[in-house]
């Protein structure tokens, strides 16, 4: 009998939630869904109903009053960036969920969520979306202009501000939901990656050990390649302490079920480890500044605690079905 990886005898992720997402479409948006003869698609100008009725009307004002770009595929049912506005978005001005939210992820006393920007309304929001920093810390940003939150320069899906033990910090926030990689780097690329990030990546001015046994190519597969970049500008932010901020660590949430993007796709890493995460926190200065839950262990306790008729946590509940499997989950904090 011929052997089968692990990979290959689970199942498929992806398989699973267009399934749920279809099912969820056919029953929620009947006359708009099947776009391109996909019932978890939506037409490209419909994008807005890709996310929870409660948000619609205020993410279009967000992203239009701070010039954010939307995802190319913000209309598909599986877009990461519209899982990450359903789950996050709509707790922009409930300072107490997200503090039980941060409470998960690092532990410790209840923090003091603190404000990110105003929101379309005027209302203080204790999140923020798209995030680049105030500065180009990374030789990122256009020579004449202003860069755009979300496209051509590195953006973090969504930053959290906070007080805890005195000291504030920051979480940027790398989201999400049914990615996975093994596609090599573009070579093309590489000159100006490294004309970009030369100084900024390796200890003592980055946050990549001098002596981890990698050189910065190695960093340009995916998924180490977007959590390097966060890294990076998690770093800059730290040392030039943007929002007063003492601490800034990168969040990683991404369901624990999506098992295949956990691969480790970089050749020169695959001796250290066959968790793509836990190789790259083992590459840091300080490992304590990358964080990896799972989406389930974050939310499903804080979606099981809401009132019956909270909106935010029925709708989370009735379109993401891998949700329901954080029953038997440990404390991903040890």
């Amino acid at each position: 009998m011929t052997d089968v990886a692990p990979s290959e005898r689970e199942p498929n992720f992806v398989e699973q939630e267009r399934s749920h997402q279809s099912a969820f479409f056919r029953t929620t948006l009947p006359d708009e869904c099947g776009y391109d003869g996909c019932d978890y698609r939506l037409p490209p100008d419909r994008k807005l109903l890709n996310l929870n009725p409660q948000i619609r009307d205020i993410a279009a004002r967000y992203f239009s009053d701070n010039a954010i770009a939307w995802h190319q595929h913000a209309a598909h049912g599986l877009s990461s960036q519209a899982c990450c506005l359903n789950f996050l978005m709509p707790l922009a001005t409930r300072p107490d969920t997200l503090a039980k939210l941060v409470q998960a992820v690092i532990g410790g006393d209840l923090p003091e969520m603190l404000e990110v920007e105003d929101g379309p309304d005027g209302r203080p929001w204790f999140v923020g979306f798209e995030w680049i920093g105030r500065k180009d810390y990374l030789n990122e940003w256009p020579r004449t202009g202003l860069p755009k939150r979300g496209a051509l320069v590195t953006s973090a899906d969504a930053v959290l501000r906070f007080r805890q033990a005195g000291r504030i910090e920051i979480l940027l926030v790398e989201w999400k939901y049914t990615e996975s990689y093994s596609a090599p780097p573009e070579p093309k690329r590489e000159a100006e990656r490294l004309r970009r990030y030369q100084g900024l990546a390796f200890a003592p001015f980055g946050p990549v050990r001098g002596d981890a046994g990698i050189k910065m190519t190695d960093l340009f597969w995916e998924p180490f390649y977007q959590l390097f970049r966060q890294q990076m500008l998690a770093s800059r932010m730290q040392a030039n302490q943007e929002n007063s901020a003492e601490r800034v660590r990168v969040l990683h949430i991404a369901p624990a079920r999506n098992r295949r993007l956990t691969r480790v796709t970089s050749p020169a890493m695959r001796p250290l480890g066959d968790n793509a995460f836990k190789v790259y926190r083992s590459l840091l200065v300080d490992p304590g500044d990358f964080i990896s839950r799972s989406t389930e262990f974050l939310f499903s306790p804080l979606i099981a605690d809401a009132p019956v008729d909270d909106g935010w946590a029925s709708y989370l509940r009735n379109r993401y079905a891998f949700l329901a499997h954080a029953s038997d989950m440990k404390d991903e904090r040890s």
